[in-house]
């Protein structure tokens, strides 16, 4: 086995970072639509409402039971499609973006799901029970007392699962989209140089997560203070 060449880094640092904003794109996305739907999702589960609370419990389980690429591929078959149909688009048009952001934002709401229902679980229940002495109705109760004490008991967590969701973005090569592991591949198959850029793109992304965790214990360490 010959020496590593680094040589063909710095010129594929353009298409490195294009990738790379598709992965944090598709992070971002993910992260905001999947609390935003795992909230509701932790609500519906702690419904007195017994079908509303098996509807929620059903879905967390099944996208918990489910491994993500598997839900990545069935969302790039069927997603496209759709919006196709919806929005009248052109057959040619290329809407696995879309279909990734979907299909993370609805698998990662199940995780967040979990959490934000621990969160709620871990604040008093004589809070939501005062709230609602003081007239307030129970949808109110949830969000000017229950939930605002909830997320900040659940940040690091949240956070903490941001993390492994950026992790598990580079799974879109499923669908061939260029994120940041699928551009540093193509790179290093087009040049010969697969190995360098696999190390390069794995060391990438070991220093983005670690930087990202030391934060997150940090902030949690500061909250415990």
């Amino acid at each position: 086995m010959g020496a590593l060449d680094w040589s063909s880094i710095p010129g594929a640092l353009p298409f490195l970072w294009k990738g790379m904003t598709v992965s944090l794109g598709i992070t971002l996305v993910a992260v905001i639509a999947g609390i935003a739907w795992g909230c509701l999702l932790a609500v519906m589960r702690l419904s007195g409402f017994r079908p509303l609370s098996w509807l929620a419990a059903g879905y967390v389980n099944l996208f918990r039971s489910v491994p993500l690429v598997m839900v990545l591929l069935w969302f790039f078959l069927i997603v496209p499609q759709a919006l196709r149909s919806l929005l009248k688009l052109d057959p040619g048009a290329d809407v696995r973006l879309a279909s990734a952001m979907v299909g993370f934002a609805l698998f990662e709401s199940a995780y967040y799901s979990e959490i934000i229902r621990a969160g709620i679980q871990s604040v008093p229940r004589g809070q939501l029970s005062a709230a609602l002495a003081l007239g307030l109705r129970h949808g109110q109760a949830m969000r000017r007392v229950v939930l605002p004490q909830a997320f900040r008991n659940m940040v690091p967590l949240l956070l903490t699962q941001a993390v492994i969701l950026f992790q598990d973005t580079s799974l879109v090569y499923v669908s061939a989209l260029a994120d940041f592991f699928g551009a540093a591949y193509k790179v290093g198959d087009r040049d010969g140089r697969l190995v360098e850029m696999l190390l390069f793109a794995g060391a990438v992304y070991f220093v983005i997560c670690l930087v990202a965790s030391r934060l997150v214990r940090r902030l949690a360490g500061s909250r415990v203070s």
